[in-house]
């Protein structure tokens, strides 16, 4: 099992090969020389045999008498076979199985560094559903936004398709094209209903977790905090040491579509602007509920604090927002975020896949349930239709003028609460 726990963390769109055939760690595994025999492990749980034998049987009947011969892929089966099993836990989105290779991308991801279109996505229902475009990706370049749907991938309706089968027709090198048609549902973002095609060209992207500039003609910070992968605490410190150097009179905190990533990024992370307390509670299966503890040392316990979320606000990121929002520490400006409430554990499997499942869920500091309810504003404020958010690098440019008419409502009103 991995050392490093992951907060229900959506799908990065990187890159994916469905290929490869597997067991199923404690207890489960196909035989893979044999196409047309069974042989239950001795392993197997007595209550589980008969369930294997029926699976057999299908697997059996496949092989037999299915026309395309072609598509007679045993490893391919396997993987198809488990994805099933853990999709019928109707943990849509969160509990999950993974490839080799998006083991791999993965692992990429955490530390900020993948190819792909640089989107994470989640299952709703039947459809793949955007959580967020990346910062200066290829998605966020093309237009993509929160709650966008992918209804086809080069022309094919995905719809009803696993998340897996998604991103692999997704998926490929760097400098490739892929053509989505996407639909921006009503409750999207500035959503009508109305399907359009997005050619997207995939690029190698470096994700920059955490950026600020002071926002011109003010004494107020704008701290972008994209990610919560491997490193980010220790950028984070650094980044609030500085503006405490320039006598900054406020930080405005964006978490907005932040998709998450490590559990003890988000406890380190969080504690840099809280000075005691709880970060969040984690309930096991059992029901037996652990409080974790802010850790001591925060460097930006008490500077005045303003936090932006949104649809795309998801997971770690939820946590950082609801110990804030707890602790009276901040206000919340902006939408209720995505709702992901689960600690996944990574069960490493012989060939390299592994199955991230859940076995624990979390809890805001006062036990608030988060998972598919979301974390609600103080304040709510809708970015307009058509305006992408403002960002740090953006801003260095930029006059008071041309801030005040960016058209990012929910940053132009964190900004009057710091700033009256």
């Amino acid at each position: 099992m991995s050392e490093r726990r992951r907060i229900g963390w959506p799908w990065v769109v990187l890159l994916l090969v469905l290929a490869l055939g597997t067991g199923l760690g404690g207890g489960m595994l196909f035989d893979r020389l044999v196409l047309f025999r069974f042989v239950p492990p001795s392993n197997i749980p007595a209550e589980a045999t008969s369930g294997f034998k029926l699976m057999a049987e299908v697997w059996n009947v496949i092989g037999l008498r299915y026309v395309d011969r072609e598509a007679l892929q045993p490893l391919r089966l396997t993987y198809g076979a488990i994805s099933g099993m853990v999709d019928a836990l109707g943990d849509t989105g969160h509990s999950r199985f993974m490839t080799p290779a998006m083991v791999q991308a993965e692992q990429n991801a955490m530390k900020g560094e993948f190819e792909g279109i640089g989107a994470e996505v989640q299952m709703k229902g039947e459809q793949v559903v955007i959580v967020a475009p990346l910062d200066d990706s290829p998605a966020q370049k093309a237009g993509l936004r929160p709650g966008d749907i992918i209804f086809k991938v080069n022309g094919e309706d995905v719809t009803g398709l696993s998340i897996s089968q998604v991103i692999e027709r997704v998926m490929g090198p760097a400098g490739t094209s892929v053509t989505l048609t996407i639909v921006s549902g009503v409750s999207a973002e500035g959503g009508d209903g109305v399907a359009r095609e997005v050619v997207i060209v995939r690029g190698r992207i470096t994700l920059q977790n955490v950026t600020w500039q002071v926002i011109p003609g003010t004494a107020i910070a704008h701290l972008r905090l994209a990610a919560f992968s491997q490193g980010v605490t220790g950028n984070l410190g650094k980044a609030l040491e500085e503006i405490r150097r320039g006598q900054i009179k406020g930080v405005i905190l964006d978490l907005r579509n932040n998709s998450g990533g490590l559990l003890d990024e988000a406890v380190s992370t969080t504690s840099q602007f809280l000075s005691a307390g709880d970060v969040l509670q984690v309930k096991d299966a059992q029901g037996t509920i652990t409080p974790l503890a802010v850790q001591l040392g925060g460097v930006a316990t008490d500077i005045p604090l303003v936090v932006l979320i949104n649809r795309g606000t998801a997971s770690a990121a939820e946590i950082m927002a609801g110990a804030l929002q707890d602790a009276g520490r901040a206000k919340l400006v902006g939408e209720t975020t995505f709702g992901t409430g689960t600690v996944l554990n990574t069960f490493s499997l012989p060939d390299g896949s592994a199955l991230l499942l859940a076995t624990q869920e979390w809890l805001t500091p006062s036990g608030r349930v988060i998972w598919h309810r979301g974390i609600a504003p103080d304040i709510e404020v809708s970015l307009p239709a058509g305006i992408v958010p403002l960002r740090p690098r953006a801003e260095q440019d930029m006059t008071p003028e041309q801030i005040s008419a960016s058209g990012d409502e929910p940053l132009l009103r964190a900004l009057k609460l710091l700033n009256p």
